[in-house]
């Protein structure tokens, strides 16, 4: 039984998906041919390393995204949602350098699909969904990958994988590593993913929370990832990489990065080969059910991200500090910083008073409130089947 805690519910997605069917009957006249879904996700550890070909862990949230959608033979695609305004134009239109804003994550896919040959010729779409908005838990890969199920459900998930990230990198212009799709495709309940860009290899690792809870809080410090910073960490790892006279810092020894003489660029450096060796060392105590060495390596974690990569806040310090101090076994920032969330794990009978304890510390701060969410290790993206 979960501990009770003011915080924002994933939804029942029967309900979500019967939801969006009617919004798109209400926006097109007609009934969708599928609704897709797609959930969010927090990552336990692993920040900025996917796109330096290390590991990551993340697990994936019943906090999802639907995509209600009828196919179209005209070219012509149209989209709509209860948070955005609409965008209408043709597959062409999407193509890199078309539209901006959410119109360019959930389009993209389809110019994306449409350029790996799986036979997309126009769509009509529709969607809503329970994920954090700017919250650093991949609402805009959730987005992505719902319209993608939607259109092939069929299609491999590698290549649903590929689909979506073309979008987010080329059509949306956000320099992301490709984690989040992954995980909203792949993910298995009850597991973490363990992903390895360097060889391209995937791991369910089976995530034993008997008596834990991960608690997720959204500072509510809105992040983007378009908005430079995030480029900028990952022009300097690029740099540090050719430095070093490697093809990415997964090669990278720690020695030889401190030998950088660039200071920022050793900094970053640091960080990614760190964090990738605190993923392997997470698994292990995952595995070993040592959740005082999961505590250390996300401590590690935090302040290798607050000091060397410059991507906390003083929210998420807060939110990480108070965990702790009231009782979580274990807490860090999440995502890609700049704003966004903190995830902690936290004996059941202690998710309430860490909750609060939060909530307080951002009131003496001065903060916005923040908000929590619990997060069930979930499965990952697939078709909600429509009554008939």
């Amino acid at each position: 039984m979960q501990p009770q805690v003011d915080q924002v519910e994933p939804g029942v997605p029967e309900e979500l998906a019967a939801s969006v069917r009617r919004a798109f009957e209400e926006s097109y006249g007609g009934p969708p041919a599928r609704v897709g879904r797609a959930p969010g996700r927090v990552n336990l550890i692993g920040e900025h390393t996917d796109y330096n070909g290390g590991l990551v862990l993340p697990v994936a949230l019943p906090h999802a995204t639907y995509a209600a959608l009828a196919p179209r033979t005209d070219g012509r695609v149209r989209i709509d949602s209860r948070q955005a305004e609409p965008w209408e134009g043709t597959l062409d239109d999407l193509a890199p350098g078309g539209p901006s804003g959410w119109a360019a994550y959930a389009g993209g896919v389809l110019w994306a699909l449409r350029e790996a040959g799986l036979g997309v010729e126009g769509a009509d779409v529709y969607v809503d969904g329970t994920v954090p908005l700017g919250a650093g838990l991949s609402s805009s890969a959730a987005l992505e990958c719902a319209v993608a199920v939607a259109v092939a459900p069929d299609a491999d998930r590698a290549d649903l994988a590929a689909a979506c990230i073309r979008a987010e990198t080329e059509v949306a212009g956000a320099p992301t590593g490709g984690m989040d799709q992954h995980v909203a495709l792949l993910a298995r309940e009850g597991h973490a993913l363990l992903i390895d860009f360097g060889a391209d290899e995937t791991r369910q690792v089976p995530l034993d929370l008997a008596g834990r809870t991960l608690l997720v809080t959204d500072t509510r410090v809105s992040h983007a990832l378009t908005d430079g910073g995030y480029g900028s960490r990952r022009d300097d790892c690029e740099e540090a990489a050719r430095l070093l006279g490697v093809p990415s810092l997964r090669e990278a020894t720690l020695d030889a990065v401190e030998g950088i003489a660039d200071e920022r660029v050793r900094r970053r450096a640091r960080h990614v080969v760190t964090e990738i060796a605190r993923v392997t060392e997470t698994v292990d105590a995952l595995e070993r059910g040592d959740w005082d060495a999961v505590g250390a390596t996300f401590r590690r974690s935090h302040a290798s991200m607050r000091d060397d990569f410059e991507i906390s806040t003083p929210e998420l310090d807060a939110a990480v500090a108070i965990a702790v101090e009231a009782g979580a076994l274990a807490a860090r920032m999440t995502g890609g910083g700049f704003g966004g969330s903190s995830v902690a794990i936290v004996p059941d009978e202690r998710v309430a008073a860490v909750a609060r304890a939060i909530d307080a510390a951002f009131v003496l701060e001065g903060f916005r409130a923040p908000a929590h969410l619990v997060a069930t290790p979930s499965g990952g993206a697939g078709l909600v089947p429509l009554p008939a």
